[in-house]
């Protein structure tokens, strides 16, 4: 059978990533990025968010010769909304004004690595989303403890196991869906499974940070694992409404256990019936009172519309510029 001689068609990427402040790290990654791609057949168009910087935009440091970039373009936002909303808002951008094939996901601070941009673009088959699945993490022995605790408790809440980050590659189809979930605004990762799109992950180390430090402390990463299970708000109302149904039965159980003891033996002690089933009882009342509080907090929920990125996109953009395009 002849082989066919056909040229592999030209995948148009477009890569969003949300930087604040950190211009020195975004700028050799690019160069880094470019060097990686260069000899793939691929173009790529890069949307850096800026996520309310304070620091000046140093254009002159994004001036390169670059192979495999085709244009660079930065999305000013008016106030800094944090990184998982920055993304939202560079995803809207990509649907509204760049053509492209695949969207990738990334930071840009050195940690997502350009040989890791290059591995998720060659396992690319326009099939599904492909998450970065890390395979190594260089991160302290506390936080790496801590980050095992939350993935104990986001696996119990949701019934989903924390595997990836940010770090992905999807469709540029699935771009319509995403746009219009109000899980978006909250957690990337996390809005993509919640959309029930088809995902798969690939093992790809995690990198080191070029230039600075990070910003993020406990407080924040603890900010983050919550607005990803927040994603998932329905399910952990339900899941803590069975919970706290099943606490009021089994302090129901109680006191009539205690009730039986105390009228069919002798063997008790004076007054200890008494303290036992008042203890049981406000136990089971605010097991009640909770299992209300997450009924009604899930149906307002399912009927609220709340924040919708592609509807409200405009609020938070103040401009977007582009700061290069190969001739």
């Amino acid at each position: 059978m002849e082989q066919s001689n056909l040229p592999v068609p030209l995948l148009n990427v477009a890569i969003v990533i949300p930087i604040r402040d950190d211009w020195t790290s975004a700028a050799e990654l690019l160069r880094l990025l470019d060097q990686a791609i260069s000899s793939y057949a691929c173009t790529v168009d890069v949307l850096l968010v800026d996520d309310g910087s304070i620091q000046e935009f140093p254009s002159a440091q994004f001036q390169s010769r670059f192979v495999a970039l085709r244009s660079i373009c930065i999305l000013h936002l008016r106030r800094n909304l944090g990184h998982q909303r920055a993304i939202a808002m560079g995803l809207v951008y990509v649907e509204k004004n760049i053509h492209c094939d695949a969207l990738i996901v990334m930071d840009g601070d050195g940690e997502d690595t350009p040989q890791g941009v290059l591995e998720l673009i060659r396992t690319y088959s326009g099939t599904s989303a492909i998450f970065a699945e890390r395979v190594r993490r260089t991160e302290s022995f506390t936080f790496k403890s801590f980050y095992l605790l939350y993935k104990a408790l986001h696996r119990m809440l949701t019934g989903i196991s924390v595997r990836v980050g940010n770090f992905s590659i999807l469709p540029s189809r699935y771009l319509g869906t995403l746009v219009v979930m109000s899980e978006l605004w909250n957690h990337y990762a996390a809005a993509v499974f919640r959309s029930g799109l088809p995902i798969t992950m690939t093992p790809i180390p995690r990198g080191h940070r070029i230039a600075g430090v990070s910003r993020m402390n406990f407080i924040s990463l603890g900010a983050h694992g919550l607005s990803a299970i927040s994603v998932f708000g329905d399910v952990v109302g339900v899941r803590l409404l069975i919970a706290s149904m099943g606490g009021s039965l089994i302090a129901a159980l109680g006191i009539l256990g205690i009730i039986a003891i105390r009228l069919l033996t002798e063997r008790t002690i004076s007054g200890w019936a008494t303290y036992a089933i008042g203890l049981l009882a406000i136990i089971a009342i605010q097991c009640i009172t909770i299992a209300t509080s997450f009924t009604f907090t899930v149906l307002s929920n399912r009927i609220n519309l709340n924040f919708v990125p592609i509807r409200d996109y405009e609020l938070f953009v103040r401009d977007s510029i582009e700061i290069y395009r190969r001739d």
